[in-house]
């Protein structure tokens, strides 16, 4: 019984103590940059506990601000929209290291407008 309790004990250890596990809590604060292409300027969003996020982008060309809503999963996939209704897209990947990049795309004003961005977390 005894050789039965450890054996379990060791594996219950093994499946609970996994560093992989992927979690939105990594993620969550504030996360800024400067995105450049055919329009450039900053930007900035913020992600909360439920992986939703929330921010802006400043046109350094048209001075000019444009909202940024969308979601990010635990593996720091961001899926955003620019504008409200959407414009046009910002979408990349945050890291655990505290890094991220991406494209962007804006048709407001016209013509569409794209590019890149990086950026760090605060």
């Amino acid at each position: 019984m005894k050789k039965l309790f450890l054996l379990l004990l060791t594996a219950f250890l093994f499946i609970g103590c996994s560093s992989d596990d992927d979690t939105i809590y990594d993620y969550i604060g504030t996360w800024s940059g400067k995105y450049t292409g055919s329009d450039d300027g900053t930007w900035y969003v913020v992600v909360a506990s439920d992986g939703k996020v929330t921010g802006t982008m400043h046109s350094s060309v048209n001075d000019e601000n444009y909202n940024i809503s969308g979601h990010l999963t635990e593996t720091g996939d961001l899926t955003a929209v620019v504008g409200l209704p959407s414009d046009g897209e910002f979408k990349g990947t945050l890291s655990r290291e505290k890094k991220g990049n991406g494209s962007w795309s804006n048709a407001v004003p016209t013509p569409t407008r794209s590019g890149t961005w990086t950026g760090d977390k605060q």
